[in-house]
């Protein structure tokens, strides 16, 4: 994630990020939303499900909503971070959210690499989370490319 370090707004969401349910799998298994900007929830698989979203941290729920078939929830996370979510229907369905209120968030490749397109220039900070721990970095981000190496 690369978050601003000066108080600034991000420029609004484009589309709204879905997690669906299909063949009593919620997809995709690893979701990024934006904080306070809405999400959608469809069930589009032939049977109910219900979405039951806990925050990782605090465990705290945030919703716990059935869908029938066909039919979405729309919801706005409030606070960054990790959430698991999970149907107590079906207790071997399982995905994972990350809120942000930064646009620049993506998963790491096979080799730990990663990139952000579009990134305004700017002094940033840059967090990764990696087996179970947090490493935040500062960056610079100049026009061009901008390299960071964290270990």
């Amino acid at each position: 994630m690369l978050e601003l370090k000066a108080a600034q707004e991000y420029p609004p969401q484009t589309e709204k990020p879905a997690m669906d349910q299909v063949s009593a799998t919620f997809g995709p298994p690893l979701l990024f939303v934006r904080t306070g900007q809405p999400a959608v929830f469809r069930n589009s698989d032939d049977t109910l499900h219900n979405v039951h979203v806990t925050h990782e941290e605090t465990r705290e729920p945030q919703f716990n909503v059935a869908i029938p078939t066909g039919e979405s929830y729309d919801y706005t996370f409030k606070r960054d971070g990790f959430y698991h979510v999970g149907c107590d229907i079906h207790p071997a369905m399982s995905a994972e959210i990350f809120a942000s209120t930064s646009p620049y968030v993506t998963v790491a490749d096979d080799e730990g690499g990663f990139t952000f397109g579009d990134v305004p220039p700017g002094a940033y900070a840059v967090t990764v989370y990696a087996s179970g721990k947090r490493i935040q970095k500062d960056v610079d981000v100049k026009v061009g490319k901008v390299t960071v190496n964290i270990e």
